[in-house]
Parts: structure tokens; C-alpha cells; sequence
């Protein structure tokens, strides 16, 4: 830190008590000066040389018989007023950054001009000032700091315009120029900690980080910072990673538990100012999502302006791709039933959704937040991860027995159409969200179920759908039938169907649970036993294996009129599985088994004993075979 002594006689300043200072020498006192609470017992002769003003408030006292002056508006205070009464007397004072703005601004309402006095403090200071503390980056830092408690002195004085030019220039230097101390905290680079610091026997030049100056600007209040950062800005010679990265380490420092999705205590005005503050300052995409997220939980808990909350979704949607299921898991508002506030995630993958279809943003943004807003097309590797981080956020929220299907489905919509590689995310969010409500209605099951394509399901999660006695029977068909599909096919693709067998499984060709169907809703409903379901994977392998064997001929025109014949075959018995809800409800009829419709389908399981039961799924067995 730099320091400047003024003065060479010593110290002669005593105290008695704790309001009273006084001058210990053989002449006597003759001025009582109160600063404050404190009262200065001096002599008139070494003040009057120097300030003008303290020659007209004695002129003052002397006209009316009085020995005392009262002083309460002198900027720093007693303890500056008494740096200069010793400046004064001659006496030895040290000048560094923690007191040189408040001793330049007493000396300015003490007017200490050279036109009283050549050499006098004023001029010492400034000379001091611009030497020295300009020219120092952490003194510089310091001195912008104590400006706070002496303005409008020290803005009027040009000192706090004086240190923001300085540490703006300096935090914009080429690197390679940078020769003083900082604060760095970061992971450094190698030559940083000591390691690799030589090259061939050869000292080498240590790198210094682009953002260098961070931490150092941490300290600042945020009206200072503020100003700072958008004259750095203004320069436009550092990048926007770099003040992206100033504001993060701002934030992080000055508002305690934003790190952890929440605010610890501090107050309330003055972290919503801070919020809306690095909003309003952070350039675009210069920022993780995760950090933007982190912002916008804090905002909502804060009650930020509408306007920075809307610009800030802006800008966490631009950038969702990046985003993980975790930062996307904002609470809920204490009066709402649900956990997660899943309103606001909607409207952010809606904002997503909409920059591959609109060109521009809403230009009313553009008077608060001064930047060009250009369109963003979407790429297909941006869909495909968003689309991942809706289906695992899904899998989250669904654990909320609270959470309508409407808000389920709604969001699960949005990112329909968008690729994905499997569906097993989308399984896994269906599964979840009916394992938490198991009392929702055919229709509601319906919908849910209608947004996973069972084409698309690994063999794992196959093999776990098919035991999940909480899907509904028509999807354990549908996964049954292209499981054994895809295995009769050799290969991970649903293989070139007959078209009548198309037509029995649910959107034809499609195979997707969220095409419209014909078949009765009974089939939504129901739900398969574990006996039922291995039942029905025999029946399909026989589907299989007859298929195969009738592929075999002499003739090709035979081969293929008996491959035909088989598929029709093959396709009256899935359509017997298909339609027919009997094998599962356990309903088994001789009028049934002749081909006529039963009165009695909707008669619950719980009323035919389980011995008929078995009697009956092995004699239908058999008659499909």
C-alpha cells in the first residue's frame, strides 16, 4: 500500500477523556473547536495560516465574545478535521488509502488553497492522489470504497470518477502488461503454482488469467460495482465470458446460499437489487444455465420486476440444452400444493420451442436491456438433449402425488415431435408418475401412456415394462408384440409388418401408444398379472415360430402364398390377444369362446375363484394353438 508523511514536528496531540483533544505545549489554547462530540482545545495562529474558512468562523466567534466553534458538517468526521489541524502545526501525519479521500474533502471544506498558503494540503493531497493512489490497482480499489461515506464530497471532488477510470483501465490491459498484485483464487494455471516454471533451464514468463482482476472487484458495494462493470463493458476489450464470470463470482460472494437454490438472511431490498443489478449487466451467453437458474430461483424468491424475471427466461431458453434436471427443480410457492413450480419450467420450454419459430423477441424488452436479440434456429442436437432433460425432469416431478395430469401431459406435449434415440426416459416418467397416482381414470392413463412409443424402447426397459403390472394391458401388448418382433427380426428395428397385423396394433404401422385407436377402453384399464403376461409372451412366440415354419418351400410362388396364409393366421390370433380382454380379467365364457360377445366383461376378478380361472386361461391357451 502506498503511503505519503506530511510534517516533521511530533506528535503533540493528548486526550483526556473520551470527547476531549488537546494540544500539550507551554502555550496555552486559545480556540475550542467541536467537530462532532468531540471538542478540540488549539491555537488559532497555526489554523488561521492555512484554511480560509477557519479565519471566517473565528472572525465569526470574535464578533460575538464567543471562544468556541462548532463544526458538524465537515466530511470524515473528527478524525479527518484532526489530520488537518496537525498538518497545521506542522506535526508528522501519514496519508494512505484507508484516509486520503476523507482528508482531501476535509481540506476542501477547510479550503486549504494554495491561494492562502503555498505547499498547503489540498494541493499535497491531489499531488498524492494522482502519483501514487490512481496508479495502484488495490489502493485504487480501497479509495473507491471509503468515497461511499463522503459523498457528495468525493464525487464532486472527481475522486470516485478518478479511481472507476483507473480500475477499469487497468482490468482492460493486455495481460502481458499486468506488473502489481491480485487476487486470484481460481484454479491456476501450472506456472501459477509453481510447477513447470522452467523451460529448457529457462525461467519462463508466468501467464497471467484473463479475469485476473475478479475477485479483487468483489469487495465492492453494488452501487460502485455497478459502475465499474458497465464502464469495463463500455471499453469493449473484454470479453463476455469474462464479465459473465465477474458477475458469477460477484453474486456467489455477495449473496450468501445462492449457490444451494436459496437466500440466507441479508436484506431483502438490497438482494433484490443486487439480483435485478447482474441481470440487467450480464451479457448474453456469457454465463453457464445452471447460473441462470440459480439467478431466477433467487428472483422469484426475492419478487423481482416481472421485466428482469421475463428477460431472464429469455436467456436461460436460449441456453436450456445446457441445463440439468436438477436446476430446472424450483419450488413451489409455500401456498401451492405442489412441490415443484412446474408453470414456470413450462413457459421456459415454450420460450425454448419458439426461437425455431420466431425470428425476433419481443422488441418491448429492448428500452431495458439494451441488446440486439437475433433469431436462434434450433439444432437437432439441442432437441434431442432438451427433449432428454424434459423426460428425466418428468421422472422428477412425477413423484409428486399432488401434480394433475394436465400439467404431466402438457409439458411431456411440448417436446413430442422433438427426436429421441429411445423412449426409455419417457417410460421411466410414466412409470414414476403412475406408480405415485395409481387412482386416476382410464381416460387420464389413456393420455399418459399415449406419449411413450413402444417401438422405441430399449430391450431393458422392455423387459422391465412387461412385468410393470401398473401399465395398462393395451402397452404390454404393444411392448410384448414388438419385443418378439424385433427378436424374430434379429436386429434393434421393428421389422416390415403385414399389413392386417398392422392394422390391429394401435396408429397401424406406428406401433405408438399415442396414436388414436378403435379398441374399447376396457383394455386401458385393465390391469395383467404376472401369469397373464407370461401367457401372452408364449402366445406371440408361437406367433413367431409359425411364421418361420411356413416360410419353407420348394416353389417360390408357394413360399409366398403360404407366407401369406401365415401372416393372415398370425394375425387372427393377435387380433384374438388384442381385442379380447379375456385372457387377462380372467372372464373366460363358452359363449366367449365361440366367437359371441359376453355381458358379463366388466364383472370384477375378485368374484370367479381361482381355481376356474386357471382352467379357463389353459383350455383358451390351448385353443389358440
Amino acid at each position: 500500500m502506498k503511503f505519503m508523511k506530511l510534517g516533521s514536528k511530533p506528535d503533540f496531540f493528548k486526550s483526556e477523556g473520551d470527547n476531549i483533544r488537546y494540544v500539550a505545549t507551554e502555550l496555552g489554547t486559545d480556540v475550542a473547536i467541536n467537530v462532532g462530540d468531540i471538542k478540540f482545545y488549539l491555537h488559532k495562529f497555526p489554523l488561521l495560516s492555512k484554511s480560509a474558512r477557519l479565519q471566517k468562523l473565528v472572525a465569526t466567534t470574535n464578533d460575538d465574545n464567543s471562544d468556541e466553534i462548532h463544526i458538524h458538517d465537515i466530511p470524515g468526521g473528527p478524525a479527518a478535521f484532526e489530520i488537518c489541524a496537525k498538518f497545521c502545526y506542522g506535526m508528522t501525519v501519514t496519508l494512505n488509502a484507508y484516509n486520503v479521500v476523507a482528508t482531501r474533502c476535509a481540506a476542501e471544506y477547510l479550503e486549504m488553497y494554495e491561494t492562502v498558503e503555498k505547499g498547503n494540503l489540498v494541493y499535497k493531497v491531489e499531488v498524492f492522489l494522482n502519483s501514487s493512489i490512481f496508479r495502484s490497482w488495490k489502493d485504487s480499489i480501497i479509495v473507491l470504497q471509503t468515497t461511499r461515506s463522503l459523498l457528495p464530497w468525493a464525487e464532486e471532488l472527481k475522486v470516485v470518477s478518478h479511481c472507476l477510470d483507473s480500475i477499469a483501465s487497468k482490468a482492460t490491459i493486455d495481460t502481458s502488461k499486468v506488473e502489481w498484485s491480485y487476487s486470484y483464487n481460481h484454479k491456476k494455471l501450472p506456472s501459477e503454482n509453481g510447477k513447470d516454471s522452467l523451460w529448457n533451464g529457462v525461467e519462463k514468463q508466468q501467464m497471467i488469467p484473463k479475469d485476473w482482476w475478479v475477485e479483487d472487484l468483489c469487495g465492492l458495494q453494488l452501487d460502485l460495482y455497478k459502475r465499474v462493470i458497465t464502464i469495463i463493458k463500455t471499453k469493449g476489450k473484454i470479453s463476455a465470458d469474462v464479465i459473465g464470470e465477474a458477475l458469477n463470482a460477484y453474486t456467489i460472494r455477495r449473496l450468501s446460499g445462492i449457490s444451494k437454490g436459496m437466500i440466507q438472511g441479508g436484506d431483502v431490498n438490497k438482494n433484490r437489487s443486487l439480483v435485478e443489478t447482474v441481470i440487467y449487466l450480464l451479457p448474453t451467453g456469457s454465463v453457464p444455465c445452471s447460473f441462470l437458474l440459480k439467478l431466477l430461483k433467487a428472483a422469484i424468491l426475492l419478487e423481482c420486476g416481472e421485466i428482469e424475471k421475463s428477460e431472464l427466461m429469455r436467456r436461460i431458453s436460449q441456453q436450456l440444452e445446457q441445463a440439468t434436471v436438477s436446476d430446472l427443480l424450483i419450488r413451489a410457492p409455500v401456498e401451492e400444493e405442489l412441490i415443484y413450480d412446474v408453470d414456470i419450467v413450462h413457459r421456459l420450454i415454450e420460450e425454448f420451442v419458439a426461437h425455431d419459430k420466431s425470428a425476433q423477441t419481443d422488441p418491448s424488452l429492448e428500452t431495458e436491456f439494451q441488446e440486439i436479440k437475433t433469431p436462434r434456429f434450433l439444432s437437432d442436437t439441442s432437441k434431442v438433449k432438451v427433449a432428454k432433460l424434459v423426460d428425466g425432469y418428468l421422472a422428477e416431478i412425477g413423484r409428486d402425488p399432488n401434480l394433475p395430469v394436465s400439467k404431466f401431459v402438457g409439458l411431456a406435449e411440448i417436446v413430442s415431435s422433438y427426436p429421441r434415440s429411445s423412449h426409455d426416459g419417457v417410460y421411466r416418467a410414466i412409470d414414476m408418475f403412475l406408480k405415485e397416482h395409481p387412482g386416476i381414470s382410464k381416460s387420464e392413463k389413456k393420455r399418459v401412456c399415449k406419449l411413450m412409443d413402444c417401438r422405441k424402447l430399449s430391450a431393458e426397459a422392455c423387459t422391465h415394462a412387461v412385468q410393470n403390472e401398473r401399465l395398462p394391458l393395451r402397452v404390454i401388448v404393444q411392448v410384448l408384440f414388438f419385443e418378439q418382433a424385433r427378436a424374430s427380426a434379429g436386429g434393434n428395428s421393428t421389422p416390415d409388418l403385414h399389413g392386417s397385423i398392422r392394422a390391429l396394433l394401435p396408429g397401424g404401422s406406428h406401433g405408438s401408444s399415442r396414436s388414436t385407436t378403435t379398441n374399447t377402453e376396457e383394455d386401458w384399464d385393465a390391469v395383467p398379472t404376472a401369469e397373464e403376461i407370461k401367457a401372452l409372451k408364449g402366445e406371440i412366440s408361437t406367433l413367431r415360430l409359425d411364421d418361420g415354419n411356413e416360410g419353407v418351400g420348394n416353389d417360390r410362388n408357394d413360399h409366398h402364398g403360404a407366407k401369406n396364409q401365415s401372416e393372415k393366421v398370425a394375425a387372427n390370433k393377435m387380433k384374438g390377444l388384442l381385442m379380447s380382454k379375456k385372457i387377462f380379467s380372467k372372464l373366460w365364457s363358452n359363449k366367449e369362446r365361440n366367437g359371441e360377445s359376453s355381458s358379463d366383461t366388466s364383472e370384477s376378478p375378485s368374484s370367479i375363484n381361482d381355481e376356474e380361472t386357471k382352467s379357463h386361461s389353459r383350455s383358451r391357451r390351448r385353443s389358440l394353438s
